[in-house]
């Protein structure tokens, strides 16, 4: 049973993981002003941001070298600028702003971002959340 506010992750068969090697930054608390209604652009509340990266891990992984890999300690705190930053009105454009700037990493072939809202204005006890998935290939990232 969930509760409002409590993240639990989605066990549903939409939850395919990304083939091959992956950083996962899960549960990121980021206070934000995302919302149509009034008070959520003027009160703000917390939303939890998943990601789900693909990238290759071997390089980074055989030499010990965090310059081979995607830093996720630097990653967190840009997902958190701008989760925390431009206020947005609907969580799809909140999980697209957050899918560009992962993608901005060349090493990134395809991310999957779900922007979870525990506390959405519903009339009943639940969480609310937009789950995207975008390809390199697709958003023409790192084409000239």
């Amino acid at each position: 049973m969930s509760t409002a506010g409590a993240y639990e992750p989605s066990t549903g068969t939409g939850d395919a993981p990304i083939p091959g090697d992956r950083i996962l930054l899960s549960g990121l608390r980021v206070h934000g002003h995302h919302g149509v209604l009034p008070h959520e652009a003027q009160l703000g509340q917390v939303f939890v941001v998943d990601l789900e990266l693909a990238v290759d891990l071997g390089a980074a992984g055989r030499a010990d070298d965090l310059a081979r890999t995607v830093d996720y300690g630097s990653l967190a705190g840009r997902v958190a600028e701008v989760v925390g930053g431009r206020p947005r009105k609907l969580l799809e454009a909140v999980a697209e702003d957050v899918a560009q700037l992962v993608l901005a990493d060349e090493r990134v072939r395809q991310v999957r971002v779900r922007v979870t809202k525990p506390q959405a204005p519903l009339p009943v006890d639940a969480a609310v959340a937009v789950e995207i998935i975008r390809d390199r290939e697709a958003t023409g990232e790192g084409r000239a």
